[in-house]
This record gives structure tokens, C-alpha cells and sequence, in this order.
């Protein structure tokens, strides 16, 4: 009977960890759950006595990028191996025939752009263009039961980059395989960037492994503020406050949903740039270097520096694959400003299949051609000009509020719900409430001001910090990350809050 007793035992374990390491679409792994970090420090230990065994620590990694992967959109993986052997083979071909046929060349790029569309648009889109062809028809359309597969924009965008580099002669293609398969699904950055050109990638591939104590300390340090961002900020305001603004916007005073939007400017900025820290500050652990992709864009003084400090990677891709191929300001600046917004259009789409997205976008496509406009052709400013004293701070709040008032659009599905809070805002205001507001919401609202203040700090003290730990053992290192892990752990709701740009 006891050994009955144990098979069943031994069953039900099995059971359990069958369950853990398979796909579940409600719970997809992410850096800041439990079995990822189990799973990290299993596949740290071995990646580290693959050290000077290079490809196969390529095969290695590989394999665990596809399995991280597989936990977040189960048999779609098979769709990532699609658009990485489809456009390795094309840039190969790209490649051999670029200066002896450059009519072919180009149809070659055509077929790898819309291979990597095609399959981006039905995912993504087909619902959204279907619905709107049934509106404009005075149609019924049913949508259809699509998945879309996490972070598809994201390693659609930077497959795209590499067969475009080599049309245009930035880059030679890769010889092997593998060292593609590693480039497109280094899982670090795979599911919600930052997009990595391969121009800054690939020649870090096959270099002798080396992790100074410099990117160890500051490694460490992205990943802890990445996780508190992500984890303790993000995701609490959000639960706590934020989703029953946006919920239920007319059941709030114009005061509450002020402090709302506020909120959720702070909750996407921790979600989005604490994943990005995470993602580069693993990738720094394991010998590899990203470009940043988030630069305190709450400082900026303008919308066009926004775009400079907002989602870096995917705003410089858009400039150098979409808006300089529409002719940038090449053709005038008539043309240049019609450019600017259909970029900043198509980057709104980017975002989601939704008209509010379209909507989000365009505010942004016309402030930048507004501020461009201004500054340039009023204020004859250069375009490094920047403004100092009262004037920057008042142009930084006036920013603010501008890339606020956009994210209330961005944030709600409906515009109902959008000038539900705008009428709130601005005939229903009630400043009088604002202390009862505080008071009921003490944590939500002391997280929301150490968000806000920590954004303003000089950069200095975020490199004093990474000085310090550069100086400390793995022993330390592991002891932080312990003590941020068990912070979170105690504030961290019981499901999994998935990251915000996992829809994307």
C-alpha cells in the first residue's frame, strides 16, 4: 500500500512539472515569473561550461530561446523557424545577386518584405481590416479565432531589417544557419525587443565570450530596477488604481481620472522600459551588448526628443525602413511633414489592430510636424537647439501632458470610454476630493511619486550605483537580485501580470 502510495505521489509530481514546462496560454513565462528564473540559473550554469565551446553554446541557446519561446505562444515557434530560414535564404540570395542583377535583387527584398508582412497582417490585422471594409460597406463581418503570437511585430521588424541591410549593400549575409537562427530568437529581446539591427548583433556572435566586471554590475543592476519597475510599480498602480479608472471612467471624478492617466503614463513606462532593462541587462550577463531603448523620455522638452528617448529601437527603425524609404526630407518640406505623419501612423498601427491606435498615432505624427514647423520655420531654430531654465521646464510639462492626454486614446478600446474621461477631466474636476483620493490610495499613489521622482534623478546616480556593484562578487550580485525577488514577491498579485507590450 505505501508503495501504491508512492507511485501516486511520484505521479502527481510528474503531473505537476509536465504542467510547469508546458504551454498554457493564461500563464506564458516572463522574466519576472517564478519558472524563469528556476529554469535562468539552470541554463546560466550550463551556458557557463559551454564558455569557450562556441557553436555549441550557439546551439544551446538557441534551443532555449525556442522553448522560451514555445512558453509563450506554444506551436507558434514553428512560425519564428518559418521567417528565419525563409529570409536567411533570401538575403543569401539577395546577396549573390545584388551587383550582377539588381532588378532581381530588388524583387527579392519585395518577396522577403511581403512573406514577413503577409504573415504579420493575418495574424495581426485580419479582423481589424475586415471589420472596417463590413463598416464602410454597411456590412456584418464575424471575426474570426486568430492567435496572435507574442511579440510577432517585434521579430517580423528585425528579420525585415537584415534582408533590407543587405539589399542595400549595410551588411553581408550570415554563412550559417544557426548563426541567424541565434540572431532573430535570442530570447533576452525575442518577444518585446528592443529590436536589435543585425549590423550591431551579428558581429558580436562568434566572439570569444567575455563578461567584464562592468557589464556584470550593470547587468545586475538593470535587472533588479528592471524587475521593481515591472513588478512592484507597474504592475501594483495598475491593479490597485489605474484598470478601475479606465474601467469605469464615469464613475470617477475628474480629479480621479486625472490621477489615472497619470498613472498609467507611469505604468506603461515601468512595464515597457523594466522589460527592455531586464532583456538587456540579461543579455549583458551572457557576454552580449543592446542598444538602450528607453532614455527617461519623461524629461523630454519637445515630442520630437519624446522619440529620441521612447522605444529607441523601434522609432529609429521606423525612421531609417519607413519614413527615409517615403523620401524623409528629401522632397521638401511639404512632402517631409506628410512623411512624419504617415510614419507616425503606420507606428500606430504598429501598435495594435484598433482605430484607437490609428488615432494615437496620428496626434503624434501631427505634433511632430507641428513642433518641427514651429522650431524651424517660426523660431529659425536649429534642430539641436534646446531650451534652457523656465522655458525647458515649462516645455517639459507642457509635453507631458500632451504624451498623456495620447495615451488616454492608446490605453481605452473604445472612444467612448476616452471622452468619457476627457468630459470627466474637464467638466466634472472636483479638486476638492484630491486628499480623500491620496488618503485612500496611500501605496498606489507613494509608488506613483518615487516613479515620478526617480525619473528625474541625473544619470550620475545611476552610475554611481553601477560603479558600486561593478565592485561587487557574484555572491552579492546574487544576494541583491534575492532581495528585489523577495520585495516582489510580496506585493505581486497571484496571477501573472503578462507585459503590457506582449500584445503588440
Amino acid at each position: 500500500m505505501e508503495i501504491g502510495f508512492e507511485r501516486l505521489t511520484s505521479t502527481m509530481d510528474m503531473g505537476k512539472l509536465a504542467h510547469v514546462l508546458t504551454y498554457h496560454a493564461d500563464e506564458p513565462m516572463i522574466f519576472s515569473s517564478g519558472i524563469f528564473l528556476m529554469l535562468f540559473l539552470g541554463f546560466t550554469f550550463i551556458y557557463m561550461l559551454l564558455q569557450r565551446r562556441t557553436t555549441a553554446r550557439l546551439v544551446f541557446v538557441t534551443l532555449f530561446s525556442y522553448y522560451f519561446y514555445y512558453k509563450s505562444s506554444g506551436l507558434y515557434f514553428l512560425l519564428l523557424a518559418f521567417v528565419t530560414c525563409s529570409d536567411f535564404l533570401i538575403g543569401r540570395a539577395i546577396h549573390k545577386t545584388r551587383k550582377e542583377n539588381g532588378c532581381r535583387a530588388r524583387w527579392l527584398v519585395v518577396t522577403s518584405i511581403a512573406i514577413d508582412l503577409a504573415l504579420l497582417g493575418y495574424f495581426k490585422y485580419t479582423n481589424f481590416f475586415g471589420a472596417t471594409w463590413a463598416a464602410i460597406m454597411g456590412g456584418n463581418f464575424q471575426p474570426y479565432d486568430i492567435f496572435l503570437p507574442v511579440g510577432i511585430s517585434f521579430f517580423t521588424f528585425q528579420s525585415l531589417s537584415y534582408t533590407i541591410d543587405i539589399y542595400r549593400g549595410n551588411i553581408k549575409p550570415l554563412g550559417h544557419l544557426l548563426d541567424y537562427a541565434f540572431y532573430v530568437s535570442f530570447f533576452p529581446q525575442l518577444v518585446a525587443g528592443p529590436i536589435v539591427r543585425a549590423r550591431d548583433f551579428v558581429p558580436q556572435i562568434r566572439q570569444p565570450l567575455q563578461i567584464t566586471n562592468r557589464m556584470m554590475g550593470t547587468g545586475v543592476y538593470l535587472i533588479v530596477i528592471g524587475l521593481f519597475k515591472k513588478a512592484v510599480i507597474s504592475d501594483y498602480i495598475s491593479l490597485n488604481y489605474v484598470d478601475r479608472i479606465f474601467d469605469n471612467p464615469h464613475l470617477y471624478s475628474g480629479i480621479e481620472n486625472l490621477l489615472g492617466i497619470y498613472g498609467y503614463a507611469l505604468q506603461i513606462y515601468c512595464d515597457f522600459s523594466g522589460y527592455s532593462d531586464m532583456a538587456i541587462g540579461i543579455a549583458l550577463l551572457l557576454g552580449f551588448h543592446f542598444p538602450m531603448n528607453f532614455n527617461a523620455p519623461y524629461r523630454s522638452s519637445s515630442v520630437t526628443e519624446f522619440w529620441h528617448r521612447w522605444h529607441i529601437s523601434l522609432s529609429t527603425w521606423l525612421k531609417d525602413y519607413l519614413y527615409i524609404s517615403l523620401g524623409g526630407n528629401r522632397r521638401g518640406k511639404v512632402r517631409q511633414y506628410i512623411n512624419l505623419f504617415l510614419t507616425m501612423l503606420l507606428g500606430g498601427l504598429w501598435h495594435g489592430a484598433s482605430m484607437n491606435f490609428v488615432v494615437w498615432g496620428a496626434m503624434h505624427g501631427m505634433a511632430l510636424g507641428v513642433h518641427k514647423f514651429f522650431s524651424q520655420q517660426v523660431l529659425h531654430r536649429d534642430r539641436h537647439c534646446q531650451s534652457k531654465g523656465w522655458r525647458k521646464a515649462g516645455a517639459i510639462v507642457l509635453t507631458f501632458h500632451f504624451v498623456c492626454f495620447a495615451w488616454i486614446f492608446f490605453r481605452n478600446s473604445t472612444f467612448s470610454g476616452s471622452w468619457t474621461m476627457i468630459g470627466k477631466v474637464f467638466t466634472d474636476f472636483h479638486p476638492e476630493l484630491l486628499w480623500t483620493v491620496v488618503a485612500g490610495y496611500k501605496e498606489v499613489f507613494a509608488l506613483m511619486l518615487f516613479g515620478f521622482v526617480s525619473h528625474y534623478l541625473p544619470d550620475s546616480w545611476q552610475d554611481r550605483i553601477i560603479g558600486m556593484l561593478s565592485k561587487c562578487n557574484v555572491v552579492l550580485h546574487a544576494l541583491v537580485i534575492a532581495v528585489v525577488a523577495y520585495i516582489v514577491i510580496q506585493v505581486k498579485s497571484s496571477n501573472i501580470q503578462p507585459f503590457i507590450y506582449f500584445q503588440f
